[in-house]
Parts: C-alpha cells; structure tokens; sequence
C-alpha cells in the first residue's frame, strides 16, 4: 500500500505545483477513509427505530382542587348514620319485621363533663330606699377550674360523665308495619333502646 502510494505520488508530483497536488491528493485519501470508516460502522453498529404511532407524552390534565378532596361528614351526620345502622339491624330480627329504612335525626352531639374545682363566694349588701325601708341583696360568684391529670407527660381532664347525643326524631319504614302488634314492638323496642319517647318514633309500612 506504501509503494502505491508512493508511485502515486511520484506521478502527479512533478512541476512547480506538484507539492500541493500530493497534499490535495493526500487530504481526499484521507477523508475517502473517513467515509469508508463511517459506512463500516453503520452497516455493523445496531439501532432501533422510533415508533412515528406512539403519541408524545403531553402534560398530565389538570385536577380541579374542588375534587381532590373528599367531603367529610359532620359530628351529627356520624351519629345519625351509627344509629341508623344499629338500629335495622336490630329492628330486623323482631319476629314480622323486613326490609327495615331508618331515618334518625339529632339535636345534639355527645357532651363530655369534666372534673371542676369549684370556688364560691357571696356578698350580701343592705339597700335603703326612701320610704326607710332597707333590702338584702345578695350576690354569689361560682368560679371552676378544670381538674387535670398528667398521662406519659401530656395534661389531660378528668372525665366525670359522658352525656349521649340528644336524639330529636326517628323514622321507620317497614315491611310488616302495617300490623298493629308489630308496630307496637318496633315503637317499644326504639323507645327502650334509644331512650326516646313515643312521641318522636314514626312507624310507617313499606310497599309491598
């Protein structure tokens, strides 16, 4: 390859410009091998198409912020629904009874009393008027601090009673209800179970 060159070179060498026709000759040597180097690695060298069908991935659809967060329910609206469920299982099971709906309403939610140390003072104040009749007046002041007990280094209070939640209606839809023996059972079970008078428990029959 050497000797060829050389006999090349040699050949179109000759004249004043023949330097620089070897040194054209030797720079388009030079880039033929590059090119053939470039298409040796391409024919040899692995490389994988892009799909044109896959779609671009685009920017993630906004969430409105009014549905990333679930409502939650109300202290009355878990009461209502905890009693609701109780109380058609129960209902259920009395001999007669089916398909049990309940509907319980509340006033109230559960009240917790805690331990007071109460303080009391009185006054007593003599009034005269101008007829010379004379008047006590006497004022009493009640002050409560709340009694605290210490727990793994937190304070907390001293529960004396927990009051449950008033209830100020009940509704019951039923299948059998129309019976009057079987009304009465329903009626007397709410009114023992709940603590609720007659008064507020309706006892209506479903469609059959």
């Amino acid at each position: 390859m050497a000797r060829w060159l050389e006999k090349l070179e040699s050949a179109i060498g000759g004249g004043p410009s023949g330097p620089n026709r070897v040194r054209t000759l030797r720079i388009l040597l030079i880039l033929g091998l590059i090119g053939a180097l470039f298409m040796l690695l391409n024919a040899y060298l692995p490389f994988k198409e892009v799909d044109s069908s896959i779609p671009e991935s685009g920017p993630e659809p906004e969430v409105a912020a009014w549905n990333q967060s679930a409502p939650t329910e109300s202290p009355f609206e878990t009461i209502e629904k905890s009693l609701e469920a109780r109380l058609k299982v129960i209902l259920e099971k009395i001999v007669g009874v089916d398909s049990v709906s309940v509907l319980v309403t509340v006033d109230s939610t559960e009240e917790v009393v805690v331990e007071r140390h109460r303080q009391e003072s009185q006054s007593v104040t003599d009034e005269s008027d101008k007829n010379g009749g004379t008047r006590h007046v006497t004022t009493v002041n009640e002050e409560g601090q709340v009694v605290l007990y210490e727990v793994s280094g937190d304070q907390k209070p001293i529960v004396t009673k927990t009051v449950n939640p008033k209830v100020r209606g009940i509704l019951i839809v039923a299948k059998g209800a129309e019976n009057a023996t079987v009304r009465r059972l329903i009626v007397q079970a709410v009114e023992r179970g709940v603590n609720i008078t007659p008064n507020r428990i309706s006892v209506v029959p479903s469609k059959q």
